[in-house]
């Protein structure tokens, strides 16, 4: 019984590597503690291997313990994971929250800015309409409107300053006496009819006389078509004002007025703009001509014939604008910039009073250079006149000496 208390703690104690040393015994009277048939020696030859020199070493099992704590870290693994996994997606929703913050933050502060510079010349242009700078006012309530298109009072202000511009340049006019009109005691829709026809008839101002009649008479009468009607009007009458007669204001006036019973089209649009380009150059006419040629350069090739109330096209207040700029850069002694201005000037149209100017500033540019004279290099040597050979005198006898007898003259040597 000792024994098998023994060969117990061996297997349940894996700590415990040292063999057991428990004698011999007798299988036979060995008693099982389990209460069944004694042990043999093949019953448990299979887990407890017996030496030789009868002590028997028992194979702990200590698989069980690395096994448990392998199980353990497996289940933790999942929370370790899950662990991860949260605090990834809490970085990146933080993430998201404060981009999508600081974008929102600085639209806020852009829309701001916008705000309080459309607030400065809004009240600036107020100011130049109690000045009466209606032009300058006009520019500073067209950028508020382009900036801020729902800025309160902005249109409207800039529809009363077009229509003093307009009164302002309008030439005085003798009046005439007015005859008051004859009531007009039509139906509605003979008097719609007679709206369609002015329309077809390009009768701009005729139509919109009736339609002021038949609003007047019963506005909730086909109010929709009396509205499309009243736009096609003031849209036509609008381009006829700036094309043909030169009235920009009244033109931009009635293209305004249009636009708000809808949009207009291409067309119309970029009329108005070529108007608003003309009056914007015009306004710095004989102040800044470089301003001038800013706006006008671009009118000179988009609509050259376009003018204002003064008869001058666009490509003659180019012209002009040239000559002045380029005066005011001879005078600043800029003499390439004012010859390519004057050159612009002439290739809109030749000017004899301006040639004399153009060939000055040309020359003044591009004067003429002298021709340098080849130089001799090297030591100067003096000539000098050869020598003469000296010359033998001969010397002949005179008429009188008379060689003695038997004896002849000597030949003259000759001369070199």
């Amino acid at each position: 019984m000792k024994n098998w208390e023994k060969i117990k703690m061996s297997i349940f104690e894996p700590e415990d590597t040292q063999p057991n040393n428990i004698g011999p015994f007798d299988d036979n009277k060995q008693d099982n503690p389990t209460g069944g048939e004694p042990y043999s020696e093949g019953d448990y030859s299979e887990t407890i291997p017996i030496a030789t020199d009868n002590t028997i070493q028992v194979a702990a099992n200590t698989d069980h313990l690395p096994d448990s704590k392998k199980k353990r870290k497996r289940r933790y693994l999942p929370v370790i994971l899950g662990g991860i996994l949260l605090v990834l997606l809490f970085g990146a929703v933080g993430g998201w929250f404060g981009y999508s913050q600081g974008v929102s933050l600085r639209i806020q502060l852009e829309e701001g800015n916008i705000a309080m510079a459309a607030a400065t010349q809004y009240a600036m242009a107020e100011k130049d309409i109690q000045d009466g700078n209606l032009q300058t006012a006009q520019r500073r309530l067209e950028y508020v409107i382009q900036v801020d298109p729902n800025f309160p009072g902005a249109s409207e202000k800039l529809t009363q300053v077009l229509v003093e511009l307009a009164i302002k340049n309008q030439p005085t006019e003798v009046p005439t006496p007015t005859v008051s009109p004859t009531p007009d005691l039509r139906g509605e829709e003979e008097m719609f009819v007679q709206i369609q026809q002015h329309l077809r008839a390009s009768e701009w101002d005729a139509a919109i006389v009736s339609i002021d009649a038949i609003r007047q008479k019963n506005s909730g009468y086909r109010a929709v078509d009396v509205d499309g009607a009243y736009y096609i009007a003031l849209r036509n009458r609008g381009i006829d004002k700036i094309l043909r007669e030169g009235s920009l204001e009244l033109g931009i006036y009635d293209l305004r007025m249009a636009m708000t019973f809808g949009p207009i089209d291409k067309e119309a649009a970029g009329y108005l703009n070529s108007a608003r380009l003309y009056n914007t150059g015009a306004s710095f006419w004989e102040v800044d001509w470089g301003k001038v040629l800013e706006y006008f350069s671009q009118m000179y090739l988009a609509m050259p014939g376009l003018r204002d109330a003064s008869g001058l096209t666009a490509s003659e207040r180019y012209r002009l604008a040239s000559i002045g700029y380029g005066d005011k850069l001879a005078a600043d002694e800029d003499w390439c910039g004012a010859r390519d201005s004057y050159w612009n000037a002439l290739q809109v149209a030749p000017d004899d009073s301006l040639s004399p100017n153009a060939t000055r500033v040309a020359y003044e540019c591009s004067p003429p250079t002298e021709i340098p004279q080849p130089t001799e290099k090297g030591p100067k040597v003096e000539e000098t006149q050869p020598a003469e050979e000296p010359t033998q005198e001969v010397t002949q006898p005179s008429e009188t000496e008379t060689p003695p007898v038997g004896e002849t003259p000597p030949a003259p040597e000759p001369t070199s």
